[in-house]
C-alpha cells in the first residue's frame, strides 16, 4: 500500500476525565471538527451494532451459508429500528422505565429495557399478562381467540 498522509487531532478532556485521545483521519482537508464529528456519529452506530449483538444475535446466528447471514442481518437490524420506533409510540413512563439494581443506578434506559418495555405493552394489549390479584382476567381479545 502507498504512503498516506495522516491528520491527528488530539482530543483532551480540561477537567480530566477522560484520558486524552488521538483521533486519525487519512483525508487531511479536513477540519479537526469534522473529524471530531464523525468521531461522534461513529460512536452511537458502535453503540447500536453492539446493543443488536447482545440483544437481537446479530453476529451469532446459526445459519451454515453467508447469504442466509446476509438475509438475516439486515432484518435483525429492522427489528432493532422497529423496537426503536414502538417504544417512541409509548407512554413516557412505560418508556423510560429502566431496570436498576441497588449497586446501579441508570439515569436512561437501556435497548434492553426498551425491549422489555415494548414487550410488556404487547403483552398487555394481547391479554398475556397475569394478575397479582384473585379472581378472573379478562379474557383474550377475539382477534386473537381466532389466531388461537
Amino acid at each position: 500500500m502507498p504512503i498516506v498522509p495522516i491528520r491527528w487531532v488530539l482530543v483532551r478532556d480540561p477537567h480530566r476525565r477522560f484520558e486524552p485521545q488521538a483521533l486519525l483521519c487519512t483525508d487531511s482537508d479536513r477540519t479537526p471538527e469534522q473529524i471530531l464529528c464523525w468521531f461522534i456519529q461513529r460512536w452511537q452506530l458502535e453503540v447500536t451494532f453492539q446493543e443488536t449483538r447482545v440483544h437481537l444475535g446479530v453476529e451469532t446466528q446459526r445459519q451454515w451459508s453467508d447469504p442466509a447471514i446476509a438475509r438475516t442481518t439486515p432484518c435483525l437490524l429492522g427489528l432493532f429500528s422497529l423496537v426503536t420506533l414502538l417504544a417512541a409510540q409509548l407512554r413516557p413512563s412505560e418508556r423510560n422505565a429502566a431496570a436498576s439494581s441497588a449497586w446501579y443506578r441508570k439515569e436512561r434506559p437501556t435497548f434492553s429495557d426498551t425491549l422489555a418495555a415494548v414487550r410488556r405493552h404487547i403483552w398487555c394489549e394481547q391479554g398475556f399478562l397475569t394478575s397479582r390479584h384473585g379472581g378472573h382476567g379478562a379474557k383474550p381479545r377475539q382477534a386473537l381467540q381466532h389466531a388461537w
